[in-house]
């Protein structure tokens, strides 16, 4: 399964920021098992390039890259394994080498401008971000002139607000540290994320 198969039928996906990975395995193993397969990691994690390519191995996991700010960083997470890339904000040499190299990017957006820039530059999906500014009915309000736009909210998305992120058009949220809390990746509480991420997709329905 491609990873936009993955992130359109778990309706989720989860970025991690940590400071450190201690086990990229056992935390893609945790998400998956707990029905979040798209494990996004950060160029802001130390040696991620090292945890991209032990994460990469987990077969239920769909593990991308994100925060990813250049072509150069864009090549390097793919070549370690990323089978998505997600940007921060519009980034050109970014949709450039992943439509090289058939990965699918989703590019970080605000304004209606800057959808259609990231639709424009051939993302799969746009990332809203910061979606706790406007909340949920910006969703709503973004799909009226730009109805063909997939839109995943990050920032400020929890267990609280997922199911109405989803209800006003999202075609999938972004669980952040509501699932994977910095201090724990760190500690390498496994079973607390787990039980953590499947809260959270129960609490979608």
């Amino acid at each position: 399964m491609g990873a936009m198969e993955a992130i359109r039928a778990d309706r989720v996906l989860t970025v991690v920021r940590a400071p450190e990975i201690p086990d990229p395995v056992a935390l893609a193993e945790a998400l998956a098992g707990s029905g979040i397969r798209a494990v996004e990691l950060t160029f802001t994690t130390p040696g991620v390039l090292d945890c991209l390519r032990k994460a990469s191995g987990v077969a239920k996991a769909v593990v991308g890259a994100g925060t990813v700010l250049d072509g150069e960083q864009a090549a390097a997470a793919i070549d370690s394994g990323a089978r998505f890339l997600v940007t921060p904000g519009i980034r050109e040499t970014v949709a450039e080498v992943a439509a090289e190299r058939g990965i699918p990017v989703v590019m970080g957006a605000f304004t209606p401008t800057e959808v259609m820039r990231a639709l424009d530059l051939g993302a799969a999906a746009v990332k809203i971000f910061p979606a706790k500014a406007l909340g949920p009915g910006y969703l709503k309000d973004l799909h009226g002139p730009l109805p063909q736009a997939e839109l995943i909210p990050s920032g400020g998305v929890n267990a609280g607000n997922a199911a109405d992120f989803l209800a006003h058009g999202a075609v999938a949220v972004t669980a952040g540290t509501d699932v994977v809390a910095p201090a724990d990746v760190a500690a390498g509480r496994w079973p607390e994320i787990a039980a953590r991420a499947a809260s959270f997709v129960r609490s979608m329905n």
